[in-house]
């Protein structure tokens, strides 16, 4: 499915379901796809709660670019292509999320997408190496519940308990979270069914 927006066409593979509990929206790192194992663990678990998932590759990615440049471009495609597919998926809560520079752009944007949450892999704290360069006022400036989840050796930092609803981190991953997918689907299983609980709501109140 293709959705194209003022910043370019992207791409989005749907895992459609008979009257969804909530929509589950999620994206790749900067040099990943949607079909990184973490992101699959989180999209199984989705499914088996019965909600429904939309994987997005975003413009940037869709056109071989490794780098996501502009954040404010980034963050209005991902906007558009969110209003087509609550859309298609009609009025359920709204998870979004993703791995990396995903869970980044996820958290930016939360509030303008009306989302309920966010699950956030492998958040990037900071440049390795560069702490100073933190980015955890997009954690903090979410307006909606972020469950993180990383691994304890992620060169790209661990984010402070304080700074999410929750965190979640698993022993021995890196910043792929590849070791133990499996354990990743865990980790956000719980969190995602209290949406799936949740009476529906649009977001847009």
């Amino acid at each position: 499915m293709e959705i194209l927006t003022a910043h370019g066409p992207a791409e989005v593979t749907p895992d459609e379901v008979d009257d969804p509990a909530f929509l589950l929206v999620l994206s790749h790192g900067s040099n990943g796809g949607v079909d990184a194992a973490d992101l699959l663990a989180v999209r199984a678990a989705a499914l088996g709660l019965g909600g429904a998932v939309a994987r997005v590759t975003q413009p940037f990615r869709l056109a071989g670019r490794r780098a996501p440049g502009s954040a404010v471009k980034q963050d209005e495609a991902w906007l558009e292509i969110v209003a087509v597919l609550r859309e298609r998926f009609g009025d359920v809560p709204l998870v979004q999320g993703g791995r990396s520079n995903g869970a980044r752009v996820a958290c930016r944007t939360a509030t303008a997408a009306g989302a309920a949450g966010v699950v956030a892999l492998a958040f990037p704290l900071h440049p390795p190496g560069r702490p100073e360069k933190t980015r955890v006022g997009e954690l903090r400036e979410a307006g909606v519940e972020v469950l993180v989840v990383n691994g304890d050796r992620d060169p790209f930092g661990v984010p402070d308990p304080a700074d999410a609803a929750a965190v979640t981190v698993l022993p021995g991953e890196r910043h792929d979270l590849n070791k133990d997918p499996a354990a990743v689907g865990r980790a956000v299983e719980p969190w995602l069914r209290k949406w799936a609980a949740r009476p529906v709501r649009t977001g847009r109140e």
